[in-house]
C-alpha cells in the first residue's frame, strides 16, 4: 500500500508515538490537573511538557496554548469566541469548511458580515490588494488559511499580518497543512491566533489540536464547565488556558503529539520536513504534466512549496481515478475535500480534484508507482 493522503491525517506515525499513548495510558494515565496524587501530577507533567514544546515551536507563551479535539475546533473557538455582533471579517477564496461554515453562520444569525478576498496563487501582490479591498472601519479579523488543503497553494501569511497590524485588525491563521513543514512564528510574523491539528504535519494522533494566541488576546470559551481550577466559582475562569479547556483533557493524545514534535526536531526541523516533502511534490508535478490527458492544479509557483497537489484525468470524475488507483493499492483522496470557496476559484466545482499529499514518510519510489499507475489508467481510457 501507498499512502498519500497526509493532508486528511499523517500516517503512519513515528515508533516513539505510538509508543507514548500507550505508555501514557499505562503507566500515568490519570486525569490531569484534577487531582494531587503522583499519577495526576504526573499527568500534569506530560500536558504541560507537550504545552511548552508547541509554545516553542510557534512563538507564544505556553499558558496560552489551549488544547482541542482537532483544529476545527480550534478555529471556531478563534472564530466565535473574539467576534461581537456587528463586527465583520474576511476570508480568503481558498478557505476550508473549517472556517467558512461558522464565519458564513454567524452570518445568518446576523451577527457579523463577511467578505471573501480573492487569492492570485501567482501573484501576492493582486492577493494582498483584494484582501486590503475588503477591509472596512467594521473589520474585526482576517481569517485564512495557511496552505490551501485542496491545491497546496501558499498564501502570502507576512503580508497580510502586516495589513492587518497597520489597520488594528486581529490575523488568525489556519494553520493545518502547515504545521510542522512550514515555519511559523506568532511573534515575529504577527499572527495574533494560530489554529493547528495534532494529527496532520505534527505526526501526532487523532483527536489532537491546540488554538494559540498572542499576549493580548482573550477569546471567550464555547463550552464552560470543569476546569480543575476555581471549583466554587459560578462563572469560567478568567485565567488561560484553563478558561479554554473545560473537561478531561486527551493524555495520550496530548503526550503522543509531543513526541511527534520531538520527531521533527530530530528529522531536521520544519525545513528539512519541508524540503523533502516539496521535492517529491515536484517530481509528482513534473512527471504528472507530460502524461496526455491529465490536467495538474496548483503547480510550485514562485519559488513557493507545499506537500499538495491536485489533478484530474481528462473528462473522468475525480471520484472514479480514486477508486482505479486504490485498486493499485494506492490511497488518495478525491471529491471536494471540505473546500466549495476553493474548488469555486480553481473553477472546479463540477468534477472536484483527486489530491495527492506526500508526506514524511514517502519515497521517490512511492512517487513514480503512482505515475505508473496514472500513466497505465490514463492509456487504458484513450485519454
Amino acid at each position: 500500500m501507498i499512502y498519500l493522503d497526509n493532508a486528511a491525517t499523517s500516517f503512519p506515525k513515528p515508533e516513539c508515538v505510538l509508543k507514548e499513548m500507550y505508555d501514557a495510558q499505562k503507566y500515568c494515565g490519570a486525569n490531569p490537573g484534577r487531582g494531587g496524587h503522583r499519577l495526576s501530577m504526573k499527568a500534569g507533567e506530560k500536558v504541560y511538557s507537550c504545552r511548552e514544546k508547541l509554545s516553542k515551536m510557534f512563538g507564544c507563551k505556553a499558558e496560552n496554548v489551549a488544547f482541542t479535539n482537532n483544529c476545527t475546533t480550534a478555529l471556531n473557538t478563534a472564530i466565535c469566541g473574539i467576534v461581537k455582533k456587528g463586527d465583520h471579517i474576511v476570508i480568503s477564496s481558498l478557505e476550508h469548511n473549517s472556517v467558512l461554515r461558522p464565519v458564513h453562520r454567524l452570518y445568518e444569525k446576523g451577527v457579523i458580515t463577511y467578505s471573501v478576498a480573492r487569492v492570485n496563487p501567482l501573484d501576492d501582490n493582486e492577493t494582498l490588494r483584494n484582501f486590503a479591498k475588503c477591509v472596512c472601519k467594521k473589520t474585526r479579523a482576517v481569517v485564512m488559511t495557511h496552505v490551501s488543503n485542496v491545491f497546496g497553494t501558499v498564501l502570502p501569511v507576512d503580508k497580510i499580518a502586516a495589513l492587518c497590524k497597520a489597520k488594528g485588525i486581529l490575523f488568525i491563521l489556519d494553520g493545518a497543512q502547515s504545521a510542522g513543514s512550514h515555519i511559523i512564528d506568532m511573534k515575529k510574523q504577527g499572527i495574533d491566533i494560530l489554529c493547528i491539528p495534532g494529527h496532520k504535519g505534527l505526526l501526532g494522533p487523532m483527536g489532537t489540536g491546540a488554538m494559540l494566541f498572542g499576549e493580548e488576546i482573550t477569546p471567550e470559551a464555547l463550552t464552560v464547565g470543569g476546569t480543575g481550577s476555581f471549583s466554587l466559582s459560578l462563572v469560567q475562569p478568567d485565567i488561560y488556558p484553563d478558561r479554554l479547556e473545560s473537561g478531561t483533557l486527551n493524555l495520550p493524545g496530548i503526550a503522543a503529539l509531543g513526541k511527534g514534535v520531538d520527531y521533527i526536531k530530530s528529522f531536521g526541523g520544519e525545513k528539512a520536513v519541508l524540503r523533502k516533502e516539496s521535492e517529491l511534490t515536484a517530481i509528482l508535478t513534473e512527471d504528472l504534466s507530460v502524461i496526455k490527458g491529465v490536467n495538474v492544479y496548483g503547480e510550485l509557483q514562485g519559488g513557493k512549496s507545499s506537500n499538495v497537489l491536485s489533478f484530474n484525468l481528462g473528462e473522468m470524475h475525480s471520484e472514479m481515478t480514486a477508486s482505479l488507483l486504490d485498486k493499485y493499492g494506492i490511497c488518495l483522496r478525491a471529491g471536494y475535500h471540505c473546500s466549495c470557496l476553493a474548488h469555486k476559484t480553481y473553477g472546479t466545482q463540477e468534477c472536484g480534484t483527486v489530491r495527492v499529499s506526500v508526506g514524511i514518510f514517502n519515497t521517490k519510489k512511492d512517487i513514480k508507482n503512482l505515475i505508473f499507475c496514472i500513466n497505465k489508467i490514463a492509456k487504458s481510457e484513450n485519454l
